[in-house]
């Protein structure tokens, strides 16, 4: 599929100007099929991979129609998950920047009714909602879709998968029939063939083919490392690989000529080329490199077009890419003419989950390594020096006369031969500045998820505590940045005036203090040792992982005090949250210890706590609303059944505790809050 340049979309001034300031130059493959279609007024039912740019495909065209002297909603998005419309209401800001009275409103499961009606009173001109809150707001009369012009459903096939059907359907019967009806899927079953039959009008099919990546002779591997990090990894591979020539891909313009920069500060023959750049500059740049006086080419995707060279060792992928398809073509430039070529991949955080894309996209699996240590690369370059000495004093030895003439010279003046040489070395090598940072401060080490756990707490001992104005959620935040142990499996957190417990999951024990015990957690150096409980007034015994066991009156916390409350609360192991976020939340907001407080028993959606019954109602009151880790939670007292689940319904992707009974249509197992169709949109009932 032919990809054009945005310029060449005829973008408005005010969008183009943000495409500019986010570095983009070349739309991908849907964008550059689907923009077209969609400011000429066409329906379009468009198949291509997550990762490849449908958002700002249809997000050009939804901002582009906007018309912000209206003051009605224009423009109806549907995602399946929270996650996803809060992502796809970014992009759009990002391209609307510019576009004067545009407003936004991002409607979804979790989030206070109060906060979305705020947003829906500014009349926003684009809403961008999970299906079941959409449903929500229809029914409260709080949401006007008469004057959509254009809705889009985005994930259609995982929209469909979740049992989301219905709700569309009745979604699409509220909007005017005269709009553009936008489907995205990364598949097209049946069922999305059936809506396009009824809710669109001739649409135009747009699919992105995949295309199978056939390089077995390039290496292909990956490092996980800290962003600030990545300067120092990209010089240790180019040195310990003895890389003489290489492409190096950055995803912006200001990262080209930053990197090239950086590279030339620290000696190395490094150019840019990038779009800015005048083609006879673009030309002298790569005769230079063609001749090998550059060895280092520092490009962005667009620039690279046209790039023909047989002899580059490596390619680089400095920033993953935002296009799968672009990964292909960037590493096809190596490994050329029957030659062994490397394509290095630096993944920042979440990127992880665009190289998976990246992986089933092109149909391959990239090796994860460790980054070479400063010893294992100073050994190797004193390797490649004393070579080429030896190749010398073997091949040329008629040319060392008179060298040999200055070191007898020196030795006269009391110099040994030992001392002379090292000068040498030192004078011609540089070994004794230190180049690189050490490993452990760019490289993310990270604990093996697939282990399977079997429950067992590890209590961990940490060398800071109250006094280093340390509170459990740097504790947590800390491990599970670092060790990539997953937030909900770090058990109980105890912190001391100088020192603080940590229960971690038996089979990370040994593997977490090896990677925190160089690590600083809120400012502060921390010593971390596998505790043997021998103080049994702090540290607590082992525990094993949250029990789906229900909760009994008869706990070592409950016997103590037996004038406690049992309270229950709407988060639960699926909203990422530990017990220990629970209570430092409930102590912050209400100022009751948390040390009067029992368990919590966490499930999957909903929890409980014990708290002192002269405290129930006051944290019923201040907790209701409040936020926990970006999570509405709201309280109330159980009924004292064990665990059994209050009558309670969640949507798609929310706490639903402020939602009025409704009747159902027909039971899910997912326990969805689908409504019956018949419902009157004049609803005023806001409880």
């Amino acid at each position: 599929m032919e990809k054009l340049s945005f310029e060449e979309l005829n973008l408005p001034e005010e969008i183009q100007q943000a495409i500019d300031d986010m570095g983009f130059e070349e739309a991908t493959p849907i964008q550059s099929a689907a923009i077209p279609a969609l400011f000429a007024g066409h329906d379009i039912t468009g198949q291509a991979q997550t990762g490849t740019g449908k958002t700002m495909a249809f997000g050009i065209p939804a901002i582009n129609m906007i018309d912000t002297s209206i003051k009605e909603i224009q423009v109806l998005v549907l995602c399946p998950t929270r996650e996803l419309a809060l992502q796809v209401t970014e992009e759009i800001l990002k391209v609307g920047k510019y576009k004067k009275g545009l407003n936004i409103a991002t409607i979804y499961g979790g989030q206070s009714y109060d906060k979305q009606y705020m947003a829906l009173r500014k009349n926003p001109s684009i809403v961008v909602g999970t299906p079941g809150r959409v449903i929500d707001h229809l029914q409260r009369g709080k949401l006007k879709l008469e004057s959509v012009g254009m809705f889009i459903l985005d994930e259609a096939d995982e929209m469909l998968n979740m049992g989301f059907l219905e709700d569309i359907e009745t979604i699409l019967e509220t909007i005017p029939e005269e709009r553009q009806t936008v489907f995205f899927s990364a598949t097209m079953p049946k069922s999305i063939l059936d809506l396009t039959k009824r809710y669109q009008k001739n649409p135009q099919f747009i699919k992105v083919v995949t295309k199978e990546l056939t390089v077995a002779n390039i290496e292909q591997s990956y490092y996980e490392i800290k962003g600030a990090a990545k300067f120092e990894v990209l010089t240790r591979l180019i040195d310990i690989n003895g890389i003489t020539s290489g492409l190096v891909f950055c995803n912006t313009k200001h990262g080209v000529d930053e990197l090239s920069s950086r590279l030339q500060d620290r000696g190395y023959f490094a150019e840019s080329l990038h779009g800015d750049m005048k083609q006879a500059q673009r030309e002298h740049v790569m005769k230079r490199f063609r001749d090998g006086v550059v060895g280092f080419l520092i490009a962005t995707d667009v620039a690279a077009r046209g790039i023909d060279v047989n002899d580059i060792e490596a390619v680089f992928n400095y920033d993953i890419p935002y296009d799968q398809e672009y990964y292909v073509h960037r590493i096809g430039r190596t490994g050329r003419a029957g030659k062994l070529g490397k394509a290095f991949t630096f993944v920042v955080g979440k990127e992880i989950y665009k190289l998976r894309d990246i992986e089933r996209y092109a149909k391959i699996k990239m090796i994860l390594k460790k980054v070479p240590s400063f010893e294992e690369v100073e050994k190797v370059r004193i390797e490649k020096y004393l070579d080429n000495v030896k190749k010398v004093i073997d091949t040329d030895k008629n040319s060392l006369v008179k060298y040999t003439r200055i070191v007898e010279a020196l030795e006269k003046e009391n110099y040994s031969a030992i001392d002379i040489s090292s000068a040498l070395l030192k004078m011609n090598m540089g070994l004794s500045e230190k180049k690189y940072e050490e490993t452990n401060d760019i490289e993310k080490v990270r604990v093996d998820p697939n282990i399977k756990i079997s429950g067992d707490m590890q209590r961990l001992f940490i060398s800071v505590g109250r006094k280093d104005n340390v509170a459990t959620k740097d504790i947590l935040g800390a491990i599970a940045g670092e060790t990539g142990i997953a937030g909900r499996l770090i058990g109980e957190i105890n912190i001391f005036d100088s020192y603080s417990f940590v229960d971690v999951p038996a089979e990370f024990a040994e593997k977490a203090v090896s990677i925190m015990n160089r690590n600083k957690i809120k400012g502060k150096e921390a010593t971390f040792e596998i505790s043997d409980n021998k103080d049994k007034r702090e540290a607590a015994p082992k525990r094993r992982v949250r029990s789906e066991e229900p909760y009994s009156d008869s706990s070592e916390e409950a016997s103590s005090n037996s004038k406690t409350t049992r309270l229950f609360f709407n988060l639960g192991s699926k909203d990422e949250l530990t017990s220990s976020d629970i209570l430092e939340a409930i102590s912050s907001q209400t100022g009751v210890d948390k040390t009067l407080f029992g368990n919590v028993d966490m499930f999957e959606i909903f929890s409980f706590v014990n708290v002192p019954t002269e405290s129930a109602v006051l944290i019923i009151d201040k907790m209701s609303g409040y936020k926990v880790n970006g999570r509405r939670v709201n309280f109330e007292i159980s009924e004292k059944k064990g665990s059994k689940k209050p009558k309670f319904d969640r949507d798609e992707d929310s706490d639903s505790s402020d939602r009025p009974k409704r009747e159902y249509s027909r039971s899910r197992s997912d326990s969805s809050d689908r409504p019956k169709r018949e419902y009157s949109s004049s609803r005023t009932s806001d409880s």
